[in-house]
This record gives structure tokens, sequence and C-alpha cells, in this order.
């Protein structure tokens, strides 16, 4: 991604113009690589995210925050304490660093005026955000470095503030043109490759872009442009430093062929042609904003739920194993009608076989063709023994089929069952919906119980999702299972229309009635929004069974979700959301 020194120059001219004397109203730590300063400004309130993600690193305002947990972490209270209140005084950058610098004026204990500066590094995986006081001593940081992690710069409480390593290129707010152009022509690298390792601050989708430029896309290297290529080097590089200087940007972003942020920059890009696309945003601020959100929302529901994947997961493959294993033992008990024969002819030619023998051939009565069957035999027992033996072993291999087939069929519930939370977990956009899964899993057993930490306020259960039909019908959609148990079983009514994905996890879905007869068009936009809430999402025919809702039941002692239904039809959808 181009977020790089000069794209970060424009994002801080900017930033600069709008938070100057902004005040601090709260400060939230959503996780632990983020930051969240709500804020008073002179055009209303806005809400400043710092991201140190190794994927999304930046700073900017955000019209997405995320979601809060319910005990803030050490450093933001820290950060509370300090800068609650506080003024922002500065935001800078030094050179073309991809480094930001929020500089605060704030008041402490003793109502002494004091500075302290949030240090921003966005730099990929090392990004980090650092808390300083006028000394520039580091008081705190996101990310604790110490000397057993790098051999490099130490970022721990009580020491000094340095800046990262300087990179070994020429920055354009310090050299002319011509001194990085002469730099760029020694290189006997190939052109873009030669701009990208002589100048500060420039991504490679910028050293690429200046090299289509000036070659239209022809390789050359740097030590072998003619006058021609060498003059329009000169003057995009000329072009370059005058907008870098000159703060004179325009916020673009890229978009493939389907439509998704491939990239983006400061600058217009040529070099895809036709096969992506280009658009401008209103500011560098709400392109970082709408280009990660979608990517950090994902991260951040990854990041907070792995502990129930870990564990869904592990009980999915310990559930197929004993599935596996149940079926085998199935597979051993068929034969036990052979052993009944044993038996039995045994028992009838108790006459003709002595003791002792290992093993004896007789007429099978039960083949119409009357055929030898021979029959292994215990020679320590009697034959009327041998016959009980086997008598014992039908009766144990009867039992156990009987037993495996209850247990194999509770085995394959149960993984079913865990089918419908992984969907559902993997569906979940909040911590609450998190909350109210994990609350599943305790009541089934799967979690203990947390030990109580004092009265608390106990949190309203989410309501089920909600959509319109373009006829105006409302459809409700279950967000985990014992949410769908409620909706079925006690918020709709006898005459709504329930919806399930034919034998694939997915949501319980209800389109209210109202007592009417519904259209088979709003039938139809039902089950797609039914299809869309399940594991077939991708999908492009999918089957949805429906019914009336006085037609689902639940069997005694189910878990959580499950259901069984009659009269039920089907219909075939693409999984879709349709608003009126």
């Amino acid at each position: 991604m181009a977020l790089d020194g000069a794209f970060v120059r424009f994002l801080t001219n900017e930033l600069k113009n709008e938070l100057c004397t902004a005040r601090v109203s709260q400060i939230h730590q959503p996780n632990k690589d983020e930051l969240l300063l709500s804020l008073r400004t002179l055009r209303g309130g806005k809400k400043l995210l710092i991201s140190a993600r190794a994927n999304s690193p930046r700073v900017s305002f955000t019209e997405n925050a995320p979601e809060n947990p319910a005990s803030p972490p050490m450093l933001c209270m820290l950060l509370r304490k300090k800068l609650s209140g506080a003024k922002i005084s500065d935001v800078r950058q030094p050179d073309l660093e991809r480094i930001i610098f929020i500089d605060f004026d704030a008041v402490n204990e003793l109502g002494d005026s004091v500075k302290y500066t949030l240090a921003c590094e966005i730099m990929g995986k090392y990004s980090n955000v650092i808390f300083i006081d006028e000394n520039e001593t580091v008081i705190e940081a996101l990310k604790r470095i110490d000397a057993g992690m790098t051999t490099g710069r130490i970022v721990l409480p009580g020491m000094k503030y340095t800046l990262p390593p300087a990179q070994n290129k020429l920055s354009v707010l310090s050299n002319s043109p011509e001194a990085i152009v002469s730099a760029i022509t020694r290189s006997e690298e190939k052109l873009g490759k030669a701009i990208l390792n002589t100048v500060l601050g420039i991504a490679p989708l910028i050293s690429r872009e200046i090299e289509y430029r000036i070659t239209n896309g022809e390789a050359m290297y740097a030590d072998s442009l003619d006058s021609q290529h060498l003059n329009r080097l000169k003057y995009y590089i000329g072009k370059l430093a005058d907008d870098i200087i000159n703060v004179n940007g325009k916020p673009c972003c890229i978009y493939d062929e389907s439509g998704k942020p491939k990239d983006m920059s400061f600058t217009e890009i040529r070099q895809y042609g036709s096969f992506y696309t280009v658009k401008t945003s209103d500011s560098f601020s709400s392109l970082l904003d709408s280009f990660y959100s979608e990517r950090d929302k994902t991260e951040r529901m990854r990041a907070r739920s792995q502990d129930l994947l870990r564990l869904l997961t592990n009980a999915s493959e310990r559930c197929a194993r004993k599935i596996n294993t149940q079926q085998a033992e199935l597979e051993q008990c068929a034969d036990r009608e052979h052993l009944k024969i044993c038996g039995d002819l045994i028992q009838a030619n108790l006459y003709r076989i002595e003791k002792g023998s290992p093993f004896v051939e007789l007429e099978n009565f039960y083949d119409e063709s009357m055929s030898k069957l021979r029959i292994r035999l215990d020679p320590s027992k009697s034959p009327s023994q041998n016959a009980q033996k086997y008598y014992k072993e039908y009766r144990k291999a009867k039992t156990a089929e009987i037993m495996l087939t209850e247990q194999l069929t509770l085995a394959k519930r149960e993984l079913e069952y865990l089918d419908n939370v992984f969907d559902s977990l993997s569906r979940a956009e909040t911590e609450r919906e998190l909350s109210e899964i994990r609350s599943e899993l305790v009541l089934t057993g799967y979690i203990k119980a947390p030990k109580a930490k004092g009265k608390g306020k106990e949190q309203k259960p989410l309501p089920p999702l909600e959509f319109k039909t373009t006829d105006g019908l409302t459809v409700l959609v279950g967000r985990n299972n014992r949410q769908n148990d409620q909706l079925t079983l006690k918020t709709a009514a006898k005459n709504d229309i329930w919806f399930h994905t034919k034998d694939i996890p997915g949501s319980h879905t209800i389109l209210v009635t109202n007592g009417q007869e519904p259209s088979e068009e709003a039938v139809r936009q039902a089950a797609a929004i039914a299809a869309y809430h399940s594991k077939a999402r991708e999908g492009s025919q999918v089957p949805v069974d429906y019914t009336r809702v006085r037609n689902v039941s639940k069997p005694q002692g189910a878990r959580p979700g499950t259901v069984i239904f009659v009269k039920n039809r089907t219909i075939y959808v693409k999984p879709e959301v349709v608003v009126s």
C-alpha cells in the first residue's frame, strides 16, 4: 500500500488544519493495536483513530469507530489521566518519515502546564504509538520493544525517545531535483527501482508511476537514459518535489475490476490503464477510513473471536474423530448374524462334536444348498460352552449396534450444532454478538462459566436483524442459536412463515405476515435473506425450506437452534438482502 512518507505529509497537513486547538473529550483503546480519541473541534465532534496494525496502520478521522471493550486497558487509563481535557497544539512530521507527532498542552495533578506528545509511527509491521513527555522521555508505548526483541532501537518507559534509523535516501525537502536526478542516473538498476532506492518518502507505486510516465512501460536502466528520457525524468522529479513541498496533493483510490480498493496515492495513477479505476476522495483522512474500514472490521472480529474459533475447531475435530471411530465399530457389528448361525449350528450338532476340537465343519441349514460351514472352536470348552460363547458374542454385538447407533446420532447432531455456532461466529460483527455466543457455549457446557466479578450492569439481549421486503413486510433474522429459538418459538406468530437453508447451517428467518397472505415476491426475498445469513452466502442457487411457524417445533432436550418441521416447501434463490 502506498501510505508512504509523501502521503503522510499531505495527511499531516490536513490533520493539522483540523486538529489544532481541538480538545480531548474521551480516550478509548478498542484493542491492543488501536487508540480512539474523541475530540471537540471548531467544526464539532470528531473521532481520531490511531492504528498500529501491521496491515492497516494510519492516523485518520473515522466514521466507523470500533466497539470498545468492557474494561479499558492500562495504557488507555494512563492516557485518560494525562490527556483528558488536553488541547492539541501541533501536528507535525519529521522530514518525510512515516511518523506523525501529535503535541498536547495539558495540566498535571498539581495544576502545572505540561506538554505531551503521541508519536504515531506508521511503518507496517513495525508500527507503534509512543507516549512521550516534553523531555522526549518515553512514558509508555502501545508496543514495548526490549533488547530481547531487537538489536536496534529500544522502546521502553523511562528511555529517551529516538527516531527510527534514517534511510540512505535523498529528501525533496532538502535536496534539489537536479541532485536527486544525478543520484538516480548513477544507479545501475532499472529506472523504477533506482527512483525507489534514491528518493525518500515514496512507495513502489509512485516510483513505478514515474517510470511509466517517462518510458511508457518500456524497461530502461537508470544509467543508460537518452537525452529525451533524461529530460522527462528531470520534469517528473521536479513536479514530484513541487507537489510535496507545496502540499499540492490529490487523494486517489485505485479499484480493481470487482470494485475492491487495490491501492491509494496522493497523485493520479495511470500505469494500470483501463484495467483499474482511479477515483478521487474528499480528503486523505476519509480515503484512509474507507480504504481500511472493512478490512479492519474483519481483522478486529477475527482477533476477538480467536479463542472461540480455537475452541470450536478442537470440539469439531474431536467430534469428527468420535464419529469415524463409532462408524468403524458399527461396521464390525454388521457380522453379528454369523455369530448366531454358528451358535445354532453347534447347538444342533452337540452329539457330533468332540470336546477339544479346534474347529468343526457342519451343514448350514440356513443355506438352501446346505453347504458346509467351518466354525472355529475353543478346545478348552465343551461343545455346549462354545455354542453359548457364540450366543454371548451375538448378544454383545447386537447391544453394541443399538448403543452405537444412538451415540452416532448424538455425535452427528453435536457436529451439526457446532457447524451452526461456527456459522453464527463467522457473521458476528460486534462484541455483544460474540458475548452472546460465549454465553450460549457456557450454557451448552463447552466453556466454563466465568467467576462473578461483583454486580455489573446486565446487558439486554440484542434484537434480531430486521429487513423489509419491497412490499413492506418485515423479515427478522436470528443472530445466533439462542436467538433463533427465541425468534421461532416465542416471538413469531403461528401464521408467520419460517425459513432455513436446506441441510446447510444458517439463521432462522421469519417473514412477519401480520395475518395476511404474502406475495410470491415477498417469500422469495425472505428466502434470499435466509440464504444470505447462512454458510451458503457465496452460493448462486441455494435451497431454502419454508413453512408456517405452527409447523415448527423443538425436540425435547435438543440443543439451541435445533428444531423439526413439517409441511415444508423448498425454493432455490440467490443469497442477497433486498432493502425496500
